[in-house]
């Protein structure tokens, strides 16, 4: 009986503790160093407390504001805004081993081929690595060897045109690139021409060819975009006049749908759209507001995938340049920028909401947030 007894007690505890561990999750900070931050920040999240913990600063990295891990969970690849006294023609892409518990080994880094680079992704292979190069108008390939480093650019696109916003208008600045996970096709929202830019990946090489891109409403100022787990809907959210554009597959094509605002109608103050994101079930869509300080909340209409607003949620901080959701969908953490905190976020399985847990972490000038 003892021996029974005892044996249950263990089995108790081992699940408890299995419990726990799998309610812990890593996740990187990239920041603006800049600003006064001093690197990549590794925190820990737990699931079950909805806490947040830092484990460990990477010092050292110039400006490391947007951050991708690969498929394998492997390699992390950043991109640097270098200042001009250490690159004086732009900036890096650099690569990193993710070591056990989390710790970065760097790589190697590649000059990112145009100034101010901003968004990185890595192809569903992890083969190659894409970057959107804000200031220098042009988005760039890499391919990856087999340790995880990065080759020399091996296509280079630059970018042509202008908007009619002359005060952040006048040339192209690419300001997101994403792999299709459907199709072997890389997008890139640049809010200089007001396009999302369609490229086709062959072998190493980025093509145009057949549909080049999708020109939005004029001044609209595209920033990043998020695909609908059903692979026939694009959603982008555009910077300058704080809209979101749904965007439908038609044949090989890509078509504007729905344009719908990401304020409230009373709203008379100034604000920048930044990041969106759809839920991992499809039914929700999100948006973040800087000015107004808000997420905003849609619905996803189950058959048109039109979005219907249900809400507004303030962030608890200032400048929500990036938030990202939890592997599981369950939370929802928010990187803001100006007031230097992470706030945390419970989804309301119910309808969608992200409800304030009261717990945020102090991280200067986060712009970034990347799960392990």
């Amino acid at each position: 009986m003892k021996r029974i007894s005892m044996l249950l007690f263990l089995i108790v505890t081992a699940l408890l503790v299995f419990g726990q561990n799998t309610g812990k999750q890593k996740f990187y900070v990239g920041t603006f160093t800049t600003e006064g931050a001093k690197g990549i920040y590794l925190c820990e999240f737990d699931a079950l407390t909805s806490e947040i913990g830092l484990n460990q600063t990477f010092p050292g990295i110039d400006n490391p504001n947007f951050l991708k891990i690969s498929p394998n969970k492997k390699y992390l690849y950043v991109v640097n805004r270098a200042p001009q006294i250490i690159e004086p023609i732009g900036g890096y892409i650099s690569a990193y081993e993710i070591e056990k518990n989390g710790a970065l080994k760097f790589l190697n880094k590649q000059l990112s081929h145009g100034a101010d680079p901003c968004h990185v992704d890595v192809s569903k292979d992890g083969k190659h690595v894409a970057v959107a190069n804000y200031g220098g108008g042009t988005t760039s390939l890499y391919p990856v060897a087999v340790n995880g480093s990065l080759l020399p650019a091996s296509s280079v696109i630059v970018n042509e045109g202008s908007g009619i916003d002359k005060s952040r208008q006048t040339k192209p600045y690419a300001h997101s690139i994403k792999f299709s996970p459907f199709e072997n096709r890389v997008f890139s929202a640049d809010l200089g021409t007001d396009q999302l830019n369609i490229f086709e990946l062959e072998g190493d090489k980025l093509i145009q060819s057949g549909q080049k891109f999708v020109k939005l409403q004029p001044g609209s100022g595209p920033r990043h975009f998020d695909f609908h787990p059903d692979g026939n809907f694009i959603y982008v959210i555009s910077e300058l006049n704080s809209t979101i554009t749904i965007l439908k597959r038609v044949g090989k094509n890509w078509e504007e749908v729905q344009v719908i605002s990401t304020l409230p109608t009373d709203f008379k103050g100034t604000s920048y759209c930044a990041d969106v994101h759809v839920s991992n079930d499809g039914k929700y869509l999100y948006g973040s507001n800087r000015g107004h300080n808000s997420i905003a909340v849609f619905e996803i209409n189950s058959e048109t995938k039109k979005l219907k607003p249900l809400g507004y949620v303030p962030v608890e901080g200032d400048w929500p340049r990036n938030f990202s959701l939890s592997p599981s969908g369950d939370f929802m953490l928010v990187a803001n920028q100006k007031s230097g905190n992470i706030t945390v976020f419970k989804i309301n399985k119910g309808n969608g909401m992200p409800e304030y847990t009261g717990n945020q972490i102090q991280i200067p000038a986060p712009v970034c947030i990347e799960f392990l």
